[in-house]
């Protein structure tokens, strides 16, 4: 009887090297608050009302910290995320990363189709007559020369992680979410003083939805690094556990 309950017993017990995730409610909310986000982006465009897209971002931040929250306790308290699981992550992130490409080159085309083949609406010129340009060698030269020095500065803060130099690690991070949030700055700054707005015309409109999404997903990459910074300070990074470090890079 006692050998019949200890085979039971270890049909309980985990015999695979697989993570299987508790019930989240982060991914319906995650998608509501992806929706509100997209909806209220929409009705500002529109009307210039921007309530709605500020609860969408509320909800976003709430869904960020809770799903990171969660995953940061499987990964470092509960120790599910095995070498397995760890691959698992890296093609899911790679996967996203490819949509986000694909995303990203439907604004660059819908830039080159105008500029290439200019019609009737804007004179059949590019740039259109009536858009004053951004000079290309003053903030957005700039804001280039802030991502390649964040690129660097996270690059050495994981160098320095797999080498487990802790102190090269939490300064690596700080430099390179402190160039994001200065090269947010500079963005928020070349926006004010733009000479043309979102609505006035094809040149205008790629040029904010492009860049635009580029600074958004600049706050997300910033934001994603800074937990990675606290994690780091708490001294939960190490050099066999560290994909959230990874994915965020």
């Amino acid at each position: 009887m006692s050998d019949v309950s200890h085979e039971n017993s270890n049909h309980h017990g985990k015999d695979h090297d697989y993570h299987l995730v508790d019930p989240s409610p982060w991914p319906a909310l995650g998608a509501l608050a992806g929706g509100v986000l997209l909806g209220g982006a929409v009705l500002y465009f529109h009307t210039d009302q921007f309530w709605m897209m500020i609860v969408g971002f509320v909800l976003t931040i709430i869904t960020m910290r809770g799903w990171w929250r969660d995953v940061v306790r499987e990964g470092h308290e509960r120790g599910d995320h095995t070498a397995v699981v760890q691959r698992g992550l890296r093609f899911g992130m790679i996967l996203f990363i490819a949509s986000e490409v694909m995303f990203f080159a439907a604004f660059f085309w819908a830039f080159f189709n105008a500029s290439l083949m200019p019609t009737a609406f804007t004179d059949f010129t590019w740039p259109p007559p009536d858009v004053e340009l951004i000079p290309a060698w003053e903030l957005p030269f700039l804001n280039t020369l802030l991502l390649l020095a964040s690129g660097a500065t996270c690059t050495w803060a994981h160098h320095a992680l797999k080498h487990n130099n802790q102190k090269h690690l939490k300064w690596g991070l700080a430099l390179t979410v402190g160039l994001g949030v200065i090269f947010l700055c500079v963005q928020g700054y070349e926006y004010a003083h733009a000479a043309f707005g979102f609505r006035e015309g094809i040149y205008s409109s790629t040029f904010f939805m492009a860049t635009g999404f580029h600074g958004f997903h600049v706050t997300v990459g910033a934001i994603f690094l800074g937990v990675c910074l606290i994690r780091a300070l708490k001294g939960q990074l190490k050099p066999n556990q560290h994909i959230g470090f990874e994915a965020a890079a």
